[in-house]
């Protein structure tokens, strides 16, 4: 036997399991569900109103053809296949023409495929295009209409066929593009759906609107040609002309929504349809927030990955949330599902422990070596950054350059306890029982170590995040309101002075190159930076903004030296915050009344005098402030620093 005797056995077999597919074919494709009578979308909004984006349910839905309008089947019809009621499945006139056109061209550029064979290739064959595949999907086409009803047939078709932006059939198609179930279709916009399956992605109502009305003249004028539109009915279509629902946009933070509302109802949900969902987004800083995220790192690496998270502290309103440089649908959201090591940008929540527990922004550390025993003859030794000991620091100076080994040694003192539950009452869950938490070693998502950065910024009050605001169901009945939830995390007296410690970390700290954005916005903020430069954090606050930026790989691996918080995420933040501020007036941290000021030698945490060559101010809860002067250089005591003015009270949140 010749081996291609033996591939046209081999073919024929094949051909006789598909035909028995192909009598099984309406059957098959009739087991979706049946799409709901009058069913609509789920519309998303921003804070402020404005559209953000429709959702639809994932599955794919069945539509009896009386429920496909007259026009958009004769148009279909009329643009695929004029003598799809005529002939068998095979059109040998259409096969002739299309001949004609190949053998001018010399290559094979048209097929002269019938609206059955079309279904064929779609449903059981490649779209190469090559003499063997039209040849089983002749035969095929004549056998499935010889078991089948041409009604059935285009019912087959119109549920099959791909209409672009993700849309597999009539159901999903009338949904994407104009938000309607294709019963409710007017004929307009038939014509520009049945101009689409001979280029999905080019025809589509959402495609370039020169391409897509050139299309939709082909089809009509095409109707006109085989005589189911009349020249007036076709100028009364061309006179009108209607715009396609827009398409979604903010796709990271409609996926959250979508998330929320399977976690609140259950995926049914996007089965009923018709509701209006006011989302806590701000439309605007969401679309800065992609576009300076997805710009920023991919000048660092195309490897790299990164995540934003922007939130209003008074509010709890979650304003912008991006998980990644570019959107894949049902992909990973790095802002909200990955968990890495934080690094130093966990370090503010343990000295804000330990001023909880009376320790003071004035009190000095030493950073000498120590070592902790690790059971089996092992121990740990902490080392900062630089791999140096700096001698003693002030908590203040200790956490502005990030030191490492005083951070472990402040833990070990407050114990690990009360840095976990301070962590917990900020929103954030710790479960480590070691000091090496002292380093970020536990890991965390962005979005809840940005919620748990926020009570410093708000006088030391949690509230609850938000995400959805409310939601409406027909004519605008308020189904469901979610209400802002507060409670006291922090003392006022704590928040402020974490924050007075945070802000000298973007002045003369590990983000000093933020020094000239602090001096325009009052801010204050932490970097982070894990073991082998892998993550790159950044945590900043404004009282009006939180925003959190990472910076790594997916599968963690060094960065490369210098692949620092401060140098890689903390520009990114600057970017986002300049532009979300832009414009509003630049408000500081109120001062609470149970903290007080005083001018201190630094050197030995003592009050200052007229002749200590170093002082600074500095903040104490009232009552631990010291009572006695340097007694080292001598001097008149010098004046109390003037009382940081009051700010007008933090604007109640909106609904």
């Amino acid at each position: 036997m010749q081996p291609r005797s033996l591939w046209q056995y081999v073919g024929t077999v094949c051909l006789i399991v598909v035909f028995a597919s192909v009598a099984q074919a309406y059957e098959s494709i009739a087991a979706y569900p049946i799409l709901p009578a009058g069913y609509h979308s789920i519309k998303v909004f921003d804070n402020q109103s404005r559209f953000v984006g429709r959702l639809l349910p994932e599955k794919r839905y069945w539509v009896t053809i009386d429920r496909i309008p007259l026009f958009l089947q004769k148009a279909i019809v009329a643009v695929e296949d004029a003598r799809f009621y005529e002939h068998g499945g095979v059109d040998l006139r259409g096969i002739a023409r299309a001949a004609v056109k190949n053998v001018a061209k010399g290559r094979l550029a048209e097929g002269g495929s019938t609206i059955t064979q079309q279904l064929i290739k779609n449903k059981y064959l490649s779209s190469e295009k090559s003499l063997d595949r039209k040849v089983n999907e002749g035969l095929m086409a004549l056998e499935l209409e010889k078991k089948y009803t041409k009604k059935q047939i285009l019912e087959m078709y119109l549920n099959e066929i791909y209409y672009g932006n993700g849309a597999w059939g009539i159901a999903q198609a009338a949904r994407i593009y104009f938000d309607k179930a294709p019963e409710e279709l007017t004929d307009i916009e038939s014509s520009f759906l049945a101009g689409i399956p001979k280029n999905p992605g080019r025809y589509n109502p959402l495609g370039k609107p020169v391409d897509v009305a050139k299309r939709r003249s082909i089809v009509l004028q095409r109707m006109v040609d085989v005589g189911v539109l009349s020249s007036s009915q076709l100028h009364q279509q061309t006179s009108h002309t209607v715009a396609p629902v827009p398409p979604n946009q903010a796709p990271w933070y409609l996926a959250l929504v979508h998330a929320k509302l399977v976690e609140r109802y259950g995926p049914a949900v996007f089965e009923q349809g018709g509701l209006e969902v006011t989302s806590a987004m701000d439309l605007g800083l969401q679309l800065k927030a992609e576009q300076i995220l997805h710009d920023s790192v991919v000048k660092l690496s195309p490897q790299l990955q990164g995540a934003l998270v922007a939130v209003d502290p008074v509010s709890g309103n979650l304003l912008a949330a991006v998980g990644g440089t570019s959107y894949v649908k049902g992909g990973f959201n790095r802002a909200l599902q990955a968990k890495r090591q934080p690094g130093s940008s966990i370090k503010p929540l343990i000295y804000a422990a330990a001023l909880e527990q009376g320790v003071t922004a004035a009190s000095l550390w030493n950073d000498a070596a120590v070592s902790y025993p690790q059971g089996a003859g092992e121990s740990w030794t902490p080392h900062n950054y630089d791999g140096k000991a700096h001698g003693n620091l002030t908590l203040r100076q200790a956490l502005a350059s990030s030191n490492n080994v005083i951070a472990v040694k402040l833990l070990e003192t407050i114990g690990i306890p009360a840095f976990t539950e301070l962590a917990a009452k900020n929103g954030l869950a710790l479960h480590g029982n070691n000091l090496s938490l002292a380093l970020g070693t536990e890991e965390v998502t962005l979005h809840d170590l940005v919620l748990a950065y926020a009570p410093f910024a708000t006088g030391g009050v949690r509230t609850e995040p938000r995400s959805i605001l409310r939601i409406y169901e027909t004519y605008r009945k308020v189904w469901f309101e979610n209400t802002t939830s507060s409670s006291q995390a922090i003392s006022p007296a704590t928040a402020f002075i974490t924050t007075s410690m945070l802000k000298d970390v973007l002045t003369s700290g590990t983000a000093r190159g933020l020094k000239k954005f602090s001096q325009k916005y009052p801010a204050a903020g932490k970097t982070g930076t894990t073991n082998d430069y892998r993550d790159a954090w950044f945590i900043g606050y404004t009282p009006q903004l939180v925003t959190g930026v990472w910076v790594g790989h997916d599968q963690p691996r060094p960065g490369g030296k210098g692949f620092t918080g401060g140098a890689v995420a903390a520009p990114i933040w600057e970017r986002f915050m300049r532009q979300a501020l832009a414009g509003k007036p630049a408000t500081d941290f109120v001062r609470p009344d149970s903290v007080v000021s005083v001018t201190i030698d630094p050197t030995n945490t003592l009050l200052a005098t007229a002749a200590c060559p170093v002082k600074r101010e500095e903040f104490f809860v009232a009552g631990t402030e010291p009572d006695d002067y340097c007694p080292i250089h001598g001097g008149e005591p010098v004046a109390a620093p003037a009382a940081t003015p009051a700010a007008p009270p933090a604007p109640a949140p909106k609904p």
